[in-house]
């Protein structure tokens, strides 16, 4: 049954003063959504000394559907939503858990629905049917099953979070990286080898000086592009790349017409977390006679 005395309405967790002390790790924020307050007292009650690695866990509360899209919206680091199916309406608690994900475009968050009312055949419906990570009968969500469904909850946000930083700063790397190879374009030669050693990549430049065409080149040996490079030389830059990861010399190539083109180059190896070279970036200057 809904309560409806105001003094019983839960205020948000408030972090606590500690301009003094030592900064505590950032909680682990829980959203609880159901429109009986009871539910948010023995809720939050039942875990309020629950600590998962060092961190605390802080509670926000709705009481309706369109007050914790209001919260998820406005409040991104939300771990875990506990949710009530029937509030408002008897879909309210469905209709957030989609909004979520299609709306908010939230899918890091874990959705937990929570119903007093079960019923087999609509359980099984809303497993299949909506992006939720849990379902329980409140009567059958025990302070033990519910500590457990918290942690595993929280250990699944942790790892999802972790892997979404990775994806997005290697986004942002590779943007950067493109946008070095957009400003070299026009005046360097860069030719991107595989582990292998064969060409994945040739840009508009060094194809334009060798009088090829990029799809001639790419899945073939540099070789391809124009002999000239002496057996020596060659040992010399790939001892180096093993051994440094890197090569920085000069080099006197022909271009398409046979003419001959001084070249400054440098060439690095990109190693992955066993430190084994996975690709090779060559990047060349024309070198003038100042030089």
């Amino acid at each position: 049954m809904l309560t409806t005395d105001p003094d019983l309405i839960l205020e948000d967790d408030d972090p606590p003063d500690n301009s003094s002390a030592v900064a505590e790790p950032a909680p682990w924020r829980i959203l609880i959504v159901d429109d009986d307050v009871d539910v948010h007292v023995v809720t939050k009650f039942a875990l309020s000394a629950t600590n998962f690695q060092g961190r605390r866990l802080s509670f926000l509360h709705a009481y309706s559907g369109k007050e914790a899209l209001n919260i998820l919206r406005d409040t991104p680091d939300i771990a875990m939503v506990l949710l009530d199916v029937i509030m408002e309406t008897d879909d309210a608690g469905l209709r957030v858990a989609r909004q979520i994900r299609e709306q908010l475009h939230n899918e890091l968050v874990r959705i937990v629905l929570r119903t007093g009312q079960p019923g087999q055949a609509f359980e099984h419906e809303v497993i299949v049917d909506y992006d939720i990570n849990d379902y329980w009968c409140k009567a059958d969500l025990t302070t033990r099953k519910l500590f457990t469904t918290v942690i595993s909850s929280l250990r699944a946000y942790e790892t999802l979070a972790a892997a979404k930083a990775t994806r997005d700063r290697l986004n942002e790397e590779l943007a950067r990286a493109r946008n070095v190879q957009a400003a070299l374009n026009p005046l360097a030669l860069i030719l991107t080898l595989d582990r292998d050693g064969v060409v994945v990549d040739a840009n508009e430049r060094l194809c334009t000086v060798f009088g090829v065409t990029r799809a001639s080149v790419v899945g073939r040996t540099p070789g391809a592009l124009r002999p000239g490079i002496s057996d020596q030389r060659a040992h010399e830059i790939v001892s180096s790349l093993v051994r440094s990861g890197g090569w920085a010399g000069d080099l006197e190539i022909t271009d398409a017409y046979g003419t001959p083109v001084p070249l400054r180059c440098a060439a690095l190896a990109f190693k992955d977390s066993d430190g084994e070279p996975y690709q090779y970036v060559a990047v060349a200057t024309e070198r003038t006679a100042a030089d």
